[in-house]
Order: C-alpha cells, then sequence, then structure tokens
C-alpha cells in the first residue's frame, strides 16, 4: 500500500473539472437533458459513522425523500466498502451511473466539487483500492488531503457537509425540476 503521501487527490482526477454549486447546476442540466429519471441510478458511496464520509449517503437519503430516483446509499442503508462490491454486482447495466463519493483535496478546493464525465475510484483519498466506476460521478471535497485521511474524514465540520448535501440535492431538484 501507499503511504497517504504518494496517494492521489481525490480533487486530481483525470478529466475532471473543479467547480462550485454553480457549475454543479450545469452539470445536472447536461444530464437532465439526455436522460429521463427512470434512466439514471444514483451510488451515493460513504457510510454514517464518519461526518465527512457521510456526504454521499446523506444525498442519497434526501433524494429518497424527494424523487423517485433510484438510489444506492442512503444514512439508513450505506454503500460503503464492506458492501460496496456487493452493490457493484447487483446493478443494472443499462442505467447511467452518476457517482458520488466524498474526497479530500486542496485547501481552496475544499467545499467545492470535483465533476467529470466518466467514472471515479471510490475511496481515493484513503487508498481505496476499488475499480473505477461511473458514466457520471461527483467527488464531493468535504476536507483537506493530509496525512491522515481517515482522521480527516471524522473531524469534518458536519456544518460544511450540511451545506454541500443542500447544494447538490438543489442542483438536481432545479435540473430534474423536482
Amino acid at each position: 500500500m501507499k503511504s497517504s503521501r504518494q496517494r492521489t487527490h481525490s480533487s486530481d482526477r483525470v478529466g475532471a473539472r473543479i467547480t462550485d454549486h454553480e457549475g454543479l447546476e450545469q452539470f445536472f442540466s447536461g444530464i437532465a437533458s439526455a436522460y429521463f429519471r427512470s434512466e439514471i441510478l444514483f451510488l451515493c458511496i460513504g457510510t454514517d459513522k464518519s461526518t465527512g464520509d457521510a456526504w454521499a449517503p446523506w444525498v442519497g437519503s434526501r433524494l429518497t425523500e424527494l424523487s423517485d430516483f433510484e438510489v444506492i446509499g442512503t444514512l439508513e442503508h450505506p454503500c460503503d466498502a464492506d458492501n460496496l462490491q456487493a452493490y457493484m454486482e447487483d446493478i443494472h447495466s443499462e442505467k447511467k451511473l452518476i457517482v458520488l463519493d466524498a474526497a479530500l483535496g486542496k485547501v481552496d478546493t475544499v467545499g467545492m466539487y470535483s465533476v467529470a464525465e466518466g467514472p471515479l475510484v471510490p475511496g481515493q483519498s484513503v487508498g481505496g483500492k476499488f475499480k473505477p466506476i461511473g458514466h457520471y460521478s461527483i467527488a464531493g471535497i468535504v476536507n483537506v488531503f493530509g496525512p491522515r485521511p481517515y482522521s480527516t474524514l471524522q473531524m469534518t465540520s458536519l456544518y460544511k457537509v450540511k451545506g454541500m448535501v443542500e447544494e447538490v440535492v438543489h442542483a438536481i431538484s432545479q435540473a430534474f425540476k423536482l
């Protein structure tokens, strides 16, 4: 396993761009113009046991409250390192997969999003060993990348995470007219 100093920042994904909430709305508007809600599956990777890593499952929970989107990964039923592989085996290949995962990044990118038309590697900030997944992907940069990524995710501001959840849900709601 690489040391944390050798790992790639999740916000440095190839083909991804860093954006704020306005860029999120444009990102989701592009998806909404190409697909019906029934053609989309959100995979929200993370756990409810870590403040920073709860970002994506919290988005998943909010989406299930507000819409009829198909969602894997909520606060009640997280999709995390323990069960991600099993979920990946059950995903319908005909669905357009939008993957969300928390990320650690550079100081000036905290609170922003790394978006891409293409996959992300789940758990990349903490040395995850998963294969890239997704047709579209969003890494929510919840805190600064450093030598102790697990601790950093656990000590991430709940207020910051909550705000980022609401920004993503708002962008999805605007784009898909929920």
